[in-house]
């Protein structure tokens, strides 16, 4: 029984998506949401893997594209496209991200006998993105080190996009209340 429970204990779960037909997993703990493919606003002058930013319930949140993070080609919005809003953490500063799926697939228990070492050769992802290899029966999904897929630089960029938007949104918000004053 005490076996059984220290088990369950080390068994975490995971939300599985496609991105350029190869399944990918993260820790659902970093997961906050899933949203439809919405209307995604152009930022200029940024990665072109930084497809641009959303407007979240009032929130800028950056939209990453990791197929293209990933150097794949971009690929194109579908009506399975979706955006999964996750929270990564680097050197103390923590920021929300969405990142394209092209599909969202399931939400699995992966324990530690279920996940591999990702192999040195094979996979289209860099080692250092990966925890490792979740077993799917017969096929895999990478599991994702979300906290490691942007370095301390770009997440800094991302967090300066997010304060430079929402900056410019107020005070666009001002203006409108200033107007309407007036």
């Amino acid at each position: 029984m005490e076996i059984k429970e220290k088990e369950e204990v080390a068994q975490q779960q995971y939300l599985t998506f496609f991105l350029a037909d190869e399944e990918y997993a993260v820790n659902i703990q970093r997961v906050k949401e899933i949203i439809e493919y919405t209307t995604v606003t152009k930022v200029p002058k940024v990665p072109k893997w930084i497809r641009g930013v959303i407007n979240l319930r009032g929130n800028v949140v950056p939209v990453i594209d990791l197929t293209v993070r990933f150097g794949l080609e971009e690929r194109p919005v579908t009506k399975t496209t979706c955006i999964v809003i996750v929270e990564v953490e680097q050197d103390s500063e923590r920021a929300v991200i969405g990142v394209i799926a092209d599909a969202v697939n399931q939400v699995i228990d992966f324990g530690p006998k279920d996940i591999e070492e990702p192999p040195a050769f094979g996979t289209r992802v860099r080692l250092e993105y990966l925890f490792g290899m979740g077993k799917l029966g017969k096929k895999f999904a990478l599991i994702l080190n979300i906290d490691s897929v942007l370095s301390s630089t770009e997440l800094l960029t991302v967090s300066t996009l997010q304060a430079a938007t929402g900056d410019t949104q107020a005070e666009a918000g001002s203006s409108v209340e200033d107007q309407l004053e007036a």
